[in-house]
């Protein structure tokens, strides 16, 4: 009878052990994280049903009270400020005392895509990132904080991270590991701002873009049903997924904008591409709830994707390029880096990645930090004149105009019937480009680097490259043969 009392007892102490549960913070919210300076962020977490909760910050002159609703969910809305300080965060309930140090204001980013935007700074096997051990043996800096998600994909929203590596002051114990253009990008805007910067870095290598896009958004453009779907196998092409394990469990974090690396996975259908590429954007914009904060992207570079005579079939990752140059005018408020003059033939993972880094940042400071005597903008084909045989090119943002280092090349000519030979190329009066050729006596379009792998020559005076473009919009052009 005794042992019976003894078990009911101890029963009941562990129901109520379960029952009293401590306060927990998703993983983005810990010691030595980075706030977004002089806004107003979001602090969250979970508890138990109706848990009382005070939340003393030492920027603060009074603490807050708050109580969880009856899914134990909280969170609190709290003004931030300019101070460079590091400061205290201190949260208190019945059975909780938790205190997160070393916290900064400053800037915070996150970046996301696939392998371009993962490679980190020690560059993969046989395939370096340019720079590596100058960057490591410079690296320890208390006013840069990064932190990394980890690769998992779900079926369903997380809502906290599951796999992570949690905020660090950047050093040479864990800049090696972490994504090359998210620390070029925040060391250097760091220094630029003096003010702290932290980078969130969650991509994932050869991941599509429908991956990262909520299931009730790509329901908008197919049916999804991840039912029955096998969530480890091609984790990062399943509708959802990524966006599921990787993005929404940081949902509610402020954050100052969002950089992006990703394409090659969706080369093949580049219209479709100018339909989710922007409506991922609204999603994770919509979601945030903080406004169309800024979103600068990189445009993937020239590589030998088989066969590199192909010209008219999507086959020519000119036409996914040329998808991402539109996308600049259907998502407000960002910003493209063209890679035109930086790839690799064949290598798919350029290792001149603080190139890439330097024309983000260069977007990021002339369009969100007021710096606009710096070119964030390369040269974009905007009109054409033809006469006498010629072609003249005219191009917006190229303000103080154009440059080629050793003349043009990769211009290419076609008349009526749609046939493009190559073309002599040469800018004029500093601004235009005149193309022309002998084969071509009518001229009425021009292409330029108009090939899966091409080295770029145009450039504005800010060596800032132009993409490849057409002046037509002909889905059976040809080039011509001998």
């Amino acid at each position: 009878m005794r042992s019976i009392i003894f078990t009911v007892i101890a029963a009941c102490s562990m129901l109520f052990v379960q029952a009293v549960a401590e306060v927990k913070l998703p993983a983005i919210v810990s010691s030595n994280m980075v706030l977004q300076r002089n806004t107003t962020v979001v602090l969250w977490g979970w508890a138990d049903a109706k848990e009382k909760i005070t939340i003393e910050a030492s920027w603060l002159n009074e603490p807050s009270n708050l109580e969880a609703d009856k899914e134990g969910n909280w969170r609190i809305e709290v003004k931030t400020t300019n101070s460079k300080e590091p400061q205290t965060i201190k949260i208190k309930s019945k059975t909780s005392d938790i205190v997160l140090d070393n916290i900064l204001f400053g800037e915070v980013w996150l970046c996301s895509g696939q392998s371009n935007m993962q490679q980190p700074i020690k560059g993969y096997n046989g395939q370096p990132t340019f720079g590596t051990n100058l960057v490591v043996a410079n690296s320890s800096n208390p006013n840069l904080r990064l932190f990394t998600v980890d690769l998992v994909g779900s079926k369903s929203p997380f809502t906290n991270v599951e796999k992570y590596s949690a905020w660090q002051q950047a050093g040479p114990e864990n800049v090696p590991d972490f994504s090359a253009i998210a620390y070029f990008f925040g060391q250097q805007l760091q220094e630029i701002l003096d003010v702290p910067v932290g980078m969130i870095h969650s991509s994932w290598g050869g991941s599509s873009v429908e991956a990262w896009i909520s299931l009730e958004m790509m329901g908008t453009f197919q049916k999804v049903n991840l039912d029955t779907v096998d969530i480890t196998k091609g984790t990062n092409h399943i509708p959802a997924a990524l966006f599921n394990g990787m993005i929404n469990p940081l949902i509610p974090y402020t954050i100052k904008g969002a950089l992006w690396y990703q394409g090659e996975s969706n080369r093949m259908e580049p219209k479709k591409y100018t339909e989710l590429f922007p409506a991922m954007v609204n999603d994770w914009r919509t979601r945030w709830g903080i406004g169309d904060f800024p979103f600068y992207y990189v445009q993937i570079a020239p590589y030998v994707y088989g066969d590199n005579d192909a010209f008219g079939s999507f086959e020519n990752s000119a036409f996914i390029r040329e998808a991402q140059l539109q996308c600049l005018d259907l998502i407000p408020n960002s910003g493209i880096a063209i890679t035109m003059d930086i790839g690799e033939d064949y290598f798919i993972h350029p290792p001149k990645k603080k190139e890439v880094a330097d024309r983000l940042l260069f977007s990021a400071l002339n369009q969100s930090y007021g710096y606009k005597t710096v070119d964030g903008a390369s040269p974009i084909f905007e009109s054409q004149e033809v006469k006498d045989g010629e072609i003249t090119l005219k191009f917006k943002n190229a303000e103080t105009g154009l440059y080629t280092y050793d003349g043009l090349e990769g211009f290419e000519i076609a008349g009526a019937d749609k046939v493009f030979y190559p073309a002599d190329a040469k800018i004029v009066n500093g601004s235009n480009v005149l193309v022309k050729s002998d084969k071509v006596p009518n001229p009425v379009a021009v292409r330029y680097a108009w090939r899966n792998w091409v080295v770029g020559s145009l450039y504005d005076t800010n060596l800032l490259p132009a993409s490849s473009f057409r002046t037509d919009v002909w889905d059976d052009a040809v080039l011509f043969k001998e």
